[in-house]
């Protein structure tokens, strides 16, 4: 599942852009209050050559647009947009033009450390502010910016509508990146969650006052395995007539999924970006127009549905045929015609009113893809030619090898003809088609197989193509865990030369289809899988299209292999593994302590995760919980506990959960745990035979829990947790623990050489002496022998204690890291990391680590305290599951509590 998510997704078919000129960024001074205010955020402006020498005074007439980069994103990211941009108005010699700023967020991970994310949103505010004043002396002067945010630097466009002194006409449109909008990616801290919580209530309840910002999200299809598209498609509430939410792979003229770093330099995908800019502009105002409904045509044009036109906010509706052409009535129910160097234009004119009985639709196909009109509707006749004609190539789509326009005749009562205009080609070479028929002789439903098939079993179905088009719907295929591999064979009846097959996967619900090109004859697979589950009150089927050539049979046939499912569940639920494997270690972990206790002895960890670590004793608690909170009055029950929502129930209403996922994840936990388990004993044993190689253990001794000195330690680094950073804390108190287990195992090591030294002597020296002796010299050597022998039981069980409390404490510190590294990517700005999600925490951790340290299970056995503490892991582990998947930061506060009952056994 992890090789299929990062390897075998489809090839980069995007363009790499290139700059014609040097690229440069112009530092913008701020105001010295912001400057102060904000140390490590800078804005800069984009240019190029000529250009950039120009705008060097700041004199600026041109449109202005803000990028955003995202998680440890550079400010420099805006170079695609900004160049490509320079190109277009070079090529209307900059009657327009537009100015791209970008921000410098000092690469933060913003991903993943949440505690920035409010200062990045006001300090954007600021910049706003900054750049409307260098254009306020101008003729043509904004009142608003666009803004162009990659990543999380689109969450922090759309915070800026929650800040209390934003005006929202200061934006008019906003276009993401790859951007998770419904959640963050690894919920790492709290401020990330709340975050995001925020703004996305905010838009859901403010959404009627938002309809002037026109919004945009493009999401990277399956190549973006960092940010699922799901997750980039705006939340449903809030999607109202100015929102718009679209995978690349399904953006016409670019057809292509993108990584999350290629989104923003995907020639095709900036090209389209930068046309809908230029069709933005008003006229009147030179700058992007204030009508929402504009804004929606043009992005809709570019990024949904592209007529093969350039865009006409009001195309003229009706028009008259005219030019010396030759009429020629086609009869015929199916037609193509080739053009090559025809130096007389014709008109092909096909009269409605014989197909109409007979067939419901008509579909026509043009591979010339030029921007021209080319197909009318004739709505009279005299004769032969037709007066005036509805131009219907507004009505077309552009493919990537034609344009194709389908009607549905009863819509169009009142055209008496169909008309395809052939102009005069000189030196082209290009195909058209036309044919009547009946929706239902195209159009066959084909069920998908069972998800849990294992490819044994398959669907399919043989399509004897007579004509231009077939529609394959796809039934029960509705939910984000279905994945299956479509098969489209081709047989042709001659060898000739065809024009290639498009195939598209049609997804109704959402604007995530993907398209593929495929020759004739030939073999194509096509992976189909879900971004978006179907909405409840949707009931429409997706489609395979199949753009056919004509005397051709395809054959198309599904199958489903497991490793398809285990890349989606991967694909929608990774975020989630190290909530798995944390409960699997702390249910190993409870298991130790209950052997301790019954049988006086440790039990290694390999063997009790296989003996304890059960998903029957965690998942049916939760899918309880789960069932019964769909009933009012247990949620009345829940919510007076104040207890929060089960996280599976909130993945269930996001249509991202089903009953075996969790199972499944459990298994993986089981799995992952057992292997780290494996890595650290043989890391053990490797440092401790290095250690032995060049230091002489000292005798294991037993010693007070906390001396002065060791108190003196827990303070100084509950100051440096205080002070500066919780996580380095943690860190440091956590590399001092790794040396206790190794120390452990050299020590024992060690004394079990010197007892079987011991023997051996003794054994040696009886054989030899013949001098009696007495039988009480032998009393202290039997005595050592025996304390050695308890010391190294004692020791060994220690140590497979201290391993598991490693395994977990291990856990601790890689969810606490990125706030760690935060800190010190910032440390030049300022030492004191503010906000940090586990200042408190880690003060805790490091005083229950430094007495763990020094502890042994002679000090836990007699405990009293000790049933509980082995029985406590169970319920937080079901816990751990139910509050932990989209919320990992609480997984540090599971360990810790069951930790400290383990310091508790040590003491009472």
């Amino acid at each position: 599942g992890v090789r299929d998510v990062l390897f075998l997704y489809e090839e980069n078919r995007c363009s790499m852009t290139y700059m014609y000129e040097y690229p440069e960024y112009l530092k913008i001074k701020l105001p010295k209050k912001t400057a102060r205010r904000y140390p490590a955020y800078e804005l800069y402006l984009y240019g190029e050559g000529n250009y950039a020498e120009e705008n060097k005074n700041l004199l600026l007439t041109g449109i202005p647009v803000l990028f955003l980069p995202g998680n440890a994103g550079s400010y420099k990211q805006v170079r695609s947009l900004g160049s490509i941009a320079l190109r277009k108005a070079e090529d209307v010699d900059f009657k327009y033009h537009f100015n791209f700023f970008s921000v410098n967020f000092n690469e933060e991970l913003v991903a993943l450390y949440g505690g920035s994310l409010q200062r990045q949103t006001k300090f954007v505010h600021e910049c706003i502010k900054v750049i409307l004043k260098l254009y306020r002396d101008g003729e043509f002067a904004p009142t608003s910016v666009a803004i162009v945010g990659h990543s999380m630097g689109g969450l922090v466009a759309r915070a800026l509508l929650t800040l209390k002194n934003f005006k929202p006409e200061l934006i008019n449109l906003l276009i993401t990146q790859a951007t998770p909008h419904i959640a963050p990616v690894m919920p790492l801290d709290r401020y990330l969650t709340d975050f995001y919580t925020a703004v996305n209530n905010h838009w859901i309840l403010k959404a009627q006052d938002l309809r002037n910002l026109t919004t945009l999200s493009v999401a990277g299809g399956f190549r973006d395995y960092q940010v699922r598209s799901g997750l980039a498609f705006l939340p449903r509430l809030s999607q109202h007539d100015s929102a718009l939410s679209v995978v690349s792979s399904a953006v016409p003229r670019a057809w292509a999924s993108t990584d999350h770093l290629s989104i923003v330099w995907c020639k095709e995908l900036i090209l389209a970006t930068i046309r809908a800019f230029f069709d933005l502009i008003d006229e009147n105002t030179r700058q992007i127009t204030e009508d929402p409904k504009k804004r929606m045509s043009v992005l809709n044009h570019h990024f949904v549905r592209h007529p093969a036109k350039i865009f006409e906010e009001n195309p003229e509706t009706s028009t008259e045929l005219t030019g010396a052409f030759l009429w020629i009535t086609v009869e015929v129910s199916k037609w193509t015609y080739s053009v090559y160097n025809d130096s007389d234009g014709k008109y092909f004119t096909f009269p409605l009113a014989s197909h109409r009985k007979s067939y419901s639709h008509v579909y026509c196909e043009n591979s010339m893809l030029d921007t021209s009109s080319w197909i009318y509707g004739c709505m009279n006749t005299n004769s032969s030619m037709c007066l005036e004609a509805a131009d219907l190539s507004w009505r077309a789509e552009l493919l990537p090898t034609t344009k194709v326009v389908m009607l549905k005749l009863q819509d169009y009562p009142s055209l008496s003809h169909i008309v395809i205009q052939v102009p005069p080609a000189v030196g082209n070479k290009y195909n058209l088609g036309c044919e009547f028929f009946k929706e239902d002789s195209r159009t066959v439903q084909l069920p998908v197989t069972h998800l849990f098939s294992f490819g044994l079993s398959s669907s399919k179905i043989l399509l004897n193509s007579t004509g231009l088009l077939y529609n394959v719907q796809l039934q029960h295929f509705n939910q984000i865990y279905q994945a299956f591999k479509i098969y489209i064979e081709s047989h042709c009846q001659s060898l000739r030369e065809r024009k290639p097959s498009v195939y598209r996967l049609h997804i109704p619900w959402s604007h995530e289809d993907s398209i593929i090109v495929a020759k004739v004859p030939s073999l194509t697979e096509i992976s189909a899988r879900l971004h978006i589950a179907q909405p409840p009150n949707d009931s429409s089927l997706p489609e395979l299209n199949i753009y056919s050539s004509p005397d051709c049979q395809y054959e198309v046939k599904i199958k489903s292999y497991p490793f398809i499912l285990v890349f989606q569940i991967v694909r929608f639920h990774a975020g989630a593994f190290p909530v798995y494997i944390v409960s699997n270690i702390l249910l190993t972990y409870g298991g130790q302590l209950s052997t301790l206790r019954s049988t006086g002895q440790c039990s290694d960890f390999s063997l009790e995760l296989v003996r304890t670590a059960k998903p029957y004793k965690v998942e049916p608690l939760i899918s309880i919980v789960v069932f019964l909170q769909g009933f009012n009055w247990f949620r009345e029950i829940w919510e007076s506990l104040s207890l929060p929502e089960v996280d599976a129930a909130v993945l269930s209403s996001q249509d991202a959960w089903f009953p075996l996922v969790s199972l499944i994840l459990f298994l993986f936990g089981t799995g992952i745990a057992y292997w780290s388990g494996v890595f650290f004993s043989t890391s053990l044993r490797l440092f401790s035979s290095l250690w032995l190689t060049l230091i002489r253990p000292t005798a294991l001794q037993k010693d007070k829990l906390l001396t002065p000195r060791r108190l003196c330690g827990v303070i100084s680094l509950a100051l440096v947790s205080w002070t500066t950073c919780g996580a380095f804390a943690v860190f440091i108190i956590y590399l001092q623990y790794l040396f206790k287990p190794v120390h452990i195992f050299v020590t024992s090591v060690f004394l079990f050489q010197d007892s079987g030294l011991s023997k051996e002597t003794s054994q040696n020296s009886s054989i030899h002496t013949v001098k009696p002796q007495s039988s009480m010299d032998s009393v202290p050597e039997a005595t050592q022998s025996l304390s050695n022998s308890t010391t190294i039981a004692e020791a060994v069980n220690s140590l497979k204690m201290h391993v598991t409390i490693l395994n977990l404490v291990t856990w601790i510190v890689l969810l606490n890291l990125p706030s760690f590294i935060y800190w010190l990517k910032n440390l030049r700005y300022n030492v004191r990391l503010d906000p940090d999600p586990c200042r408190s925490t880690a003060i805790i951790i490091v005083c229950i680590l430094e007495i763990l340290m020094n502890s042994s299970t002679s000090e836990v056995k007699p405990s009293k305290l000790l049933k509980i503490a082995a029985k406590v892991p169970l319920p937080l582990s079901v816990a751990m599951l139910a509050f932990g998947r989209m919320h990992l930061y609480r997984v540090p506060h599971f360990v810790t509590f069951s930790l400290l009952l383990h310091v508790l056994c040590c003491i009472v």
